[in-house]
Parts: structure tokens; sequence; C-alpha cells
């Protein structure tokens, strides 16, 4: 197509530097909307053939040669016929115009129509390929999107598998490890309840060879005593008889007081062989308990106030012995169940301690730690709110230290039904007051939270904090707090914290 498109505006272009190069005679039609100038033969000269004939093919432009032999008159009659000739040949020239400009026009419509599908053609081929092209560039990044989704899902794999790894194996030595700790926790208690065993033996070994020791002492002393009566009684005897043979001749009165000496000779005789045997026999002293176990051991079954004695030392102290929770035998610290006594106290009521016995009272941090000290002692906390819900935490080992230390706590080996988590404060934690801060806080916890405990840094415990009624319903951060089982105010009715020796 783009080939005759060439060809034809050639073939114009032609024409027309030829019509312009000549100076013929041109004739100019116009056709329609098209116009058209034609170059005229010169036909001055020029002689039809004979045999002209009109044709719709382009003629010659120059004329026929004349034939040699033909006559001057035929010439003559040529040039005579000359303007109709023209006209024929115009009129040829005209009809071969016309069907040239027919054929122009089919051209022009071949053309037309081949540019239009051409172009038609150029722009389906166009959108095929820039289709081809989006096709080819979007499944390029498919491909790619896929190929990166498959790395990205095997490096999850691969991550997933080596986490599912690392959790496994942490998981086994994690229970490994617990394993271990459980293990020698036991074989720690055991050495130190046979090593706290084997002081207490040794301790009331010793106590008991002093004291009969001192009984052994205070029986020799009495035989010697009584020996030294009885010679002292033989001598008299001795002068006596003495008498009674130089005086055969005394009366009957000397008879009669000599049957009376006999009597009382027989009476010290007497006395002296039962002193001997008293003092074959161990002298009784009055029983004394270090804690309300040795209460319990006594045989006395009901719990009340008791006399107890702490251990080596001659200090009585009275404590109230809880014969009923888990088996009896417990030596209660600490009680409180309406609100009656108040703890907000400084460090001296605290290491003294306040209250009765029988009521809402704090047994005092000398005694707990004097009692707590010369045993292994275990802890029971025993709390009940006002919906009337009890719980209780068990720790298997508790003691505090001296003031020296403020009173440190030490506890492990928690167990109970009150909270997932022992609430009670890490072991290390000192005693705080109102007056004497010792916790980990610069915001004075004994005085935020009110009463004396181990606050470490105001922690999840308070059982001294303030008693609040029952118609009370704000939540207060001051009161009573066992925080893994109530929450930050645990609104309770009563608490009970008291020890018993580990190996009851």
């Amino acid at each position: 197509m783009g080939r005759l498109l060439a060809l034809t505006f050639a073939y114009l272009a032609y024409l027309l530097a030829n019509a312009i190069a000549s100076q013929r005679q041109q004739h100019r039609v116009q056709h329609g909307p098209c116009s058209y100038t034609f170059i005229l033969p010169e036909v001055e000269n020029c002689q039809p053939l004979k045999d002209f004939q009109v044709t719709n093919t382009l003629q010659s432009d120059s004329p026929p040669e004349v034939e040699p032999g033909v006559s001057q008159s035929k010439q003559s009659r040529v040039q005579d016929d000359r303007p109709s000739w023209q006209q024929s040949k115009l009129e040829t020239l005209e009809s071969a115009m016309e069907n040239n400009t027919q054929w122009l026009q089919k051209l022009e419509n071949f053309i037309q129509e081949n540019v239009r599908s051409g172009m038609e053609e150029i722009k389906r081929s166009t959108v095929h390929t820039q289709t081809a092209a989006m096709l080819e560039m979007g499944t390029n990044l498919l491909s790619q999107s896929a190929e990166q989704t498959r790395k990205l899902t095997d490096v999850e794999t691969q991550v997933l598998n080596q986490t599912s790894r690392l959790e496994i194996q942490l998981l086994e030595y994690s229970l490994f490890t617990n394993r271990l700790e459980k293990h020698i926790l036991l074989q720690t208690q055991e050495i130190s309840r046979l090593s706290d065993k084997n002081s207490f033996l040794e301790q009331r070994l010793l106590a008991l060879e002093a004291r009969y020791g001192k009984e052994l002492q205070g029986l020799q002393s009495e035989k010697q005593q009584l020996q030294d009566l009885v010679e002292r009684q033989s001598r008299v005897v001795s002068q006596l008889q003495g008498e009674l043979g130089s005086s055969t001749l005394n009366s009957t009165t000397l008879q009669r007081q000599q049957a009376v000496l006999t009597d009382t000779v027989q009476q010290l005789l007497t006395k002296v062989s039962q002193c001997n045997e008293i003092s074959n026999e161990p002298k009784k002293e009055p029983l004394t308990f270090r804690d309300c176990a040795e209460v319990l051991r006594s045989g006395v079954k009901e719990s009340g106030q008791y006399t107890i004695r702490l251990h080596n030392t001659t200090q009585d102290v009275k404590v109230f012995c809880d014969m009923k929770t888990r088996g009896g035998g417990w030596t209660v610290l600490q009680h409180r169940r309406n609100g009656s006594v108040d703890f907000h106290r400084g460090w001296s009521d605290y290491k003294m301690g306040f209250g009765e016995p029988l009521g809402e009272h704090w047994l005092g941090n000398d005694i707990i730690h004097k009692l707590t000290s010369s045993r292994e002692y275990s802890l029971h906390i025993q709390l009940k709110d006002r919906e009337g819900n009890e719980a209780f935490s068990f720790y298997d080992c508790f003691y505090i230290d001296g003031e020296d230390k403020n009173y440190s706590l030490h506890v492990e080996g928690f167990s109970g039904t009150a909270g997932k988590t022992s609430s009670l404060t890490h072991t290390g934690s000192q005693f705080s007051t109102k007056d004497r801060d010792n916790d980990r806080c610069t915001c004075k916890c004994a005085q935020l939270a009110s009463g004396g405990w181990w606050f470490e840094a105001c922690g999840p415990s308070n059982l001294n904090g303030i008693y609040y009624p029952a118609s009370s319903s704000v939540i207060r951060y001051n009161g009573i707090k066992w925080y893994y089982w109530k929450g930050p105010n645990l609104m309770a009715a009563m608490t009970t914290m008291m020890v018993r020796p580990s190996d009851f």
C-alpha cells in the first residue's frame, strides 16, 4: 500500500513538472471537486493518420509521419480537415481524461480503504502489542511475586521451625531445671531438718545433763546433811547409853527416858532411810513449753491463751495457740477480726508487740525473731473476706532477722489457695513503720499504705493496713491487702499469721 501511494505521488509530480517545463498549449478540466490540467500536443505541422480511431488509451503527443509518395493534394486536403481532427483529438483526450479521473477516484477509494484498513490493523497490532507487553509484564510481576512469596514462605517456615525447636529445647531445659531445683531444695530441706533435729537433740541432751547435774549436786548436799545429822544422833545415843550403863541404879524414870530416846532414834533412822530414798528420785520441776506445738504434745487440745518460754531465755510470753487448723499446734503472731486495735503504730510498738492474745494483736518483732531463729518454722496465713470466702498461703520455711538487720524477712516454699503467686514480699525485705522507713521506695510506703510491714517497694501485701468496716465499699489502697487473691483491696473480715515447727 505504501509503495502504491509513493508511485501515485511520483507520477503526479512528474506530470506537473512536465507541464511547468513545457511551453505547450494547456487544457484545464474541472471534474467535481477535482481540477485536471493537460498539455495539448502541437499539431500545426502534424497530419492525422489514415486509420485514426478514437480510443480510451493515451495518445502520442507527436503528429503522425507523412508517408512518402503522398500527393500534394492530399496534404492540402489534410490541412483543410485539420480543425475537425483537432476537435476529435480534444474529445478523445477528454474521454481519456474522464477515464483517468474515474481510475484515479477508484485508486483514491482503494487507497483510502487500504489506508483505513491499514490504520485499523496498525491500531489493532499496537493494541495487541501493548496488551501482550502488559500481559508479559504482569506475568513477570506475578512470577516474581510468586517467587518472592515462596521465598518468604520458606524463610518463615524455617524461622517457625527454628523457633519451635528453640521453644522445645527451652521447655526441656526449664523442666530439667525445675526438677533439679526441686531435688536440690528437697535435699537442702532434708539436710536443714536433720541439722536442726541434731542441734535440738544436742541442746536437749546438754540441758538434761545440766539439770540432772544440778539435781545430783542438790541431792548429794542433802545426803551429806542427813549423814551429819545421823552422826550427831549416834553420838547422842552413845552418850545416853553410857549414862544408862553408869546409872544402872537409876529409877524407872530413867528407863522410861531411855525408851523414849530409843523411839526417837528409831524415828530418826526411819527418816534418814526415807531421805535416802528421796535422794534417789529426780527432782520434779514445773513444765515449760517453747511453743504451742509442745503445748499440743503435752496433751492440751483446746485453742486458747498459754504461756511459753523462749528458747535459751527465762522470758515467759503469753500467746494464743490454735489447736484446730490443719492439725493444730500453731503459735499465733498476728490476728485481726474487727478493727478494735490500731495497727498504724511506730517502730517500738511493733518491736515489743501490742494488743491481747485473745483479741487483735501483734506478738512483737523481738519475740518473733527469738522464736523463729531457735528452730525451723513454717508460716500459715489464714484469710477471710466479707463474703465469707476463706483462703490460705503456706510457706515451708519462715524466720526474721534481729533488730540490727531491721527484722529482715526470709520465706521460701509457697503453696496454698490465696493466689497462684505469693503476695508476700521477697526474701531480704526489711520491716518498715511510719517512723522507720526501710523500704526501697522514695514514697515511704509505711505512711502511704499505713501500718508496719515488709513493704520492699510498696509490694503486693500488707496485713497490717487499716481495717475498714463492712459498710465501706470504696477501694482504698491503705487497707488490708493480699494482691494475688483479691487485688489491691482485700476488704478482709479476718487475718491470722501463725507458725509451727517444720518437722511437726
